[in-house]
């Protein structure tokens, strides 16, 4: 049952990633959004996913991963069934802000419950757990676009509904009982930072959302803008890039890359992230544009669980709150990013080429950062 309800909260938080990006080019139609809003919606959602990070903490130590997991899909299930009443751009952030504090708070949650499951090689058990995160970012636009006809109001209410059944699994699911004590502290974390077991991941964290979450936002959008019709754009994020980080996943669970090192793989994914970035942006036909989406997420696909498994096994004691400071610095990489994406593409689609020339860039200081590895 601690494997089933870690798996079905990977799962929701997958649909939950791929969310924004599904139903921008139909929040975009129905209340005329400028990218430079769609920037906005996106920080917002980012801001909430530092404050559900930072909170997952101090709550799991207090109350236990269940009472945190349950709260986190309470807050997505509720911020869903809202998202369909939005008068328009104001509202549409803060329901986005609400269910960036619940995502924050099951991705930190579901990882750390992860962490519970004892294995000899928790590289490879970070990455097939993760596998279900691909899963659900597969379902999120293949649905939008196949079943929905890209309706974004129907998919929220479809997306809570099943966060709502995961609710309701986590609530009858025995879990470790908390510890009862505060192990997180914010006067702790620049001595925290400062060890290089944390400090070099919650880097290359950093700049990896900014990648990932780059892709699962905007590439739509762009491919859009590109004369690509927004049904196959949708394909291309679901069997495109969420396939990929599914496929690459199952790869590394399989322990083929037992003999490398965390830090070997982590450069490959970098040199990976930074070519396959830069291409994807340079092809207006479909079939290329799918074949260069796919390879990004084959590459990102070790980057965020190795990433925490290295944190995890630096970490014996206080894991939930260094996977916590970890996972709060990769959103803080989305906050950063989203506002410059949308700043530098302005008011038009079109824009978005050059403003996603951020990602090969961030590749390419992931690399650097990976040689410090």
């Amino acid at each position: 049952m601690l494997i089933v309800a870690a798996v079905m909260a990977i799962f929701v938080y997958g649909m939950i990633a791929a969310m924004l990006g599904s139903i921008l080019p139909d929040l975009s139609k129905r209340f005329s959004l400028t990218p430079s809003q769609n920037g906005a919606i996106a920080t917002m959602q980012a801001i909430g996913l530092v404050i559900g990070s930072l909170l997952q903490g101090p709550l799991i130590d207090l109350q236990g991963k269940k009472v945190g997991l349950v709260l986190g899909l309470g807050l997505i299930a509720l911020a869903l069934f809202l998202l369909p009443k939005s008068k328009g751009f104001s509202t549409i952030r803060i329901y986005m802000l609400v269910l960036g504090i619940g995502g924050g708070i099951i991705v930190a949650g579901a990882n750390a419950l992860v962490n519970d499951v004892k294995t000899d090689n928790p590289t490879a058990l970070f990455n097939g757990f993760n596998t279900f995160f691909g899963l659900g970012g597969i379902a999120t636009p293949f649905i939008a676009a196949n079943l929905l006809g890209g309706n974004s109001f129907k998919l929220c209410n479809l997306t809570a509904v099943l966060t709502v059944i995961t609710l309701g699994l986590h609530s009858v699911t025995d879990m470790p009982v908390p510890t009862g004590v505060v192990q997180f502290h914010f006067s702790d974390v620049p001595a925290l930072l400062m060890n290089p077991g944390l400090f070099l991941p919650a880097l290359l964290l950093f700049l990896y959302v900014a990648c990932e979450v780059g892709v699962w936002n905007w590439v739509v959008r762009h491919l859009i803008a590109q004369g690509i019709n927004e049904k196959k754009a949708l394909n291309i994020l679901s069997f495109g890039f969420a396939l990929g980080l599914l496929a690459g996943r199952l790869v590394v669970a399989t322990g083929i890359f037992a003999s490398f090192t965390n830090a070997q793989i982590l450069m490959g994914a970098s040199i990976g992230i930074a070519v396959t970035t830069y291409l994807m942006l340079q092809f207006k036909d479909a079939n290329m544009a799918w074949a260069m989406v796919f390879a990004a997420g084959v590459a990102m696909a070790p980057v965020f669980p190795t990433a925490l498994s290295m944190v995890g096994a630096t970490f014996t004691t206080g894991t939930a709150t260094a996977i916590g400071v970890a996972v709060t610095c990769g959103w803080l990489g989305l906050v950063t990013s989203s506002p410059i994406i949308g700043g530098v593409a302005g008011g038009e689609a079109t824009g978005l080429k050059k403003a996603l020339l951020l990602l090969p860039c961030a590749g390419v200081l992931m690399f650097l950062v990976t040689l410090a590895l």
